[in-house]
């Protein structure tokens, strides 16, 4: 054999290892991101031109993942294109095509079904954190789907918090209230007095957050009623019914979506003197998000007429606003303690030597407590004033001096690629060892390239 047919068939191995290693890589190699699963043997991943595709034959909740070191307390903005084909989930609600968070319930609301290429946005709040493993998901935290999922043209940039101290609170009152239950149909509606009542009490809110805290807040609000029903609850075995955002975003998320609300309040009514959508004893529930937003559930007794609650009077209650207090102050807590605080729990007012009056309710402790002047054993206590200024991360934050974040690393060349598989690698090696015991961490499964 001569040497030039040698070269030439040494040229034609190059070349023909040079087209299979370039199709390798532009099918199935996802740059720098790791993949994960929880169920094997359902999922493919693989990429068409730059997007990034997830195929479950199955349900299952698959994801490709990045992990990335961030600055405590600061907002971030993650955004990509997100296109469906037959995505089904078995809970619609909490999973199907989105981005994530994971180790979190923080996500986008999930894609079901055929769609077409669209924008999603997920904001982020990174409070104590150092590192985020910010994920794109094709199921859920909650949840499991199947079908395919498109991901391309993903960004990842650093806002700046909004410092002011004014909070811009929003209270929806459901107007009519329309849900079937085991069989029977539970119709009610805000009375004029419901409202005029739920109003009032917001005005009051208002005052009383800017009095309690000394000035270390502001409110400005918004009453906004919805008339069409509100047709779906949720339930949980320690408050039977209530309504949850998911319940709620239909008939809201276009205000929401307009408006940068910093706190969502419900004020609806589930029962009259005659029936009643079970619920354990609450008037009001919180702790609640509406994506980053603190949300509040505010309920109207059965029974008004016979009904002091939320009422002004001189001789019976000087603290109408007493629920609308605690459940704003329930989203704060959170906020603290999701930043490391330690500070008493909201419902430790009796530890600390604080009951209930007839006439003023709580409104001592709540005082002391937005004050952090509760008397302990380590000094004064209650919330830090820094929890004024923790307001949820909103699109704003992102209009003046954001920073995009490199994020999405494309190698350029096969060098980089063999550089990229090893860091992968490594960090895949590393996560595999805190999923061992996947059903009770609740973590994913890693896969390699």
């Amino acid at each position: 054999m001569s040497k030039w047919v040698s070269r030439i068939i040494g040229i034609v191995f190059i070349i023909g290892l040079i087209g299979v290693f370039s199709f390798i890589y532009n099918k199935y190699y996802f740059n720098d991101f790791a993949k994960a699963h929880r169920l094997t043997g359902k999922t493919s991943f693989y990429r068409e031109k730059k997007s990034y595709c997830i195929d479950s034959e199955d349900y299952n909740d698959a994801l490709f993942f990045k992990e990335i070191s961030v600055e405590k307390d600061t907002p971030y903005k993650i955004t990509c294109k997100i296109k469906t084909e037959n995505v089904e989930s078995d809970k619609p609600e909490t999973a199907g095509a989105c981005i994530s968070l994971m180790d979190s319930a923080e996500q986008t609301v999930p894609i079901q079904g055929t769609k077409d290429w669209q924008e999603v946005t997920l904001l982020v709040d990174s409070r104590s954190s150092q590192n985020l493993k910010i994920s794109f998901r094709l199921g859920g935290y909650d949840g499991h789907s199947k079908g395919k999922a498109w991901f391309s043209d993903i960004r990842v940039e650093k806002g700046v918090k909004d410092p002011s101290k004014d909070w811009n609170v929003v209270c929806f009152l459901m107007n009519n209230v329309d849900f079937s239950l085991n069989g029977s149909r539970h119709v009610y509606s805000l009375s004029a007095e419901d409202k005029r009542l739920l109003k009032d009490n917001m005005s009051r809110f208002a005052d009383t957050c800017e009095e309690f805290s000394e000035g270390q807040m502001t409110v400005s609000y918004k009453i906004i009623e919805i008339d069409e029903p509100l047709t779906s609850f949720s339930y949980d075995d320690e408050n039977y019914y209530y309504a949850t955002p998911d319940d709620v975003r239909s008939l809201v998320d276009s205000y929401v979506q307009e408006n940068e609300y910093d706190h969502i309040f419900v004020g609806l009514r589930m029962g009259n003197t005659s029936t009643s959508i079970p619920v354990n004893e609450w008037i009001g529930l919180g702790s609640m998000r509406y994506d980053s937003i603190g949300f509040s559930d505010i309920r109207m007794p059965n029974d008004l007429q016979h009904s002091t609650m939320y009422k002004y009077d001189i001789r019976n209650d000087t603290f109408p606003e007493e629920v609308f207090v605690h459940e704003f102050l329930h989203s704060l807590e959170r906020n603290q303690l999701e930043r490391g605080y330690a500070f008493p729990a909201l419902h430790d007012n009796e530890k600390f030597g604080y009951k209930s009056q007839a006439k003023s309710g709580l409104r001592d402790w709540y005082q002391k407590y937005m004050q952090c002047s509760i008397d302990s054993n380590v000094g004064k206590t209650g919330l830090d004033p820094s929890v004024y200024m923790t307001k949820p991360i909103h699109l704003s934050d992102f209009e003046y001096g954001s920073q995009e974040v490199e994020f999405e690393v494309v190698p350029h060349n096969f060098i980089d690629v063999i550089i990229q598989f090893i860091d992968n690698f490594k960090k895949i090696m590393v996560e595999k060892k805190s999923t061992e015991n996947i059903e009770q961490t609740n973590y994913v499964t890693v896969t390699a390239d």
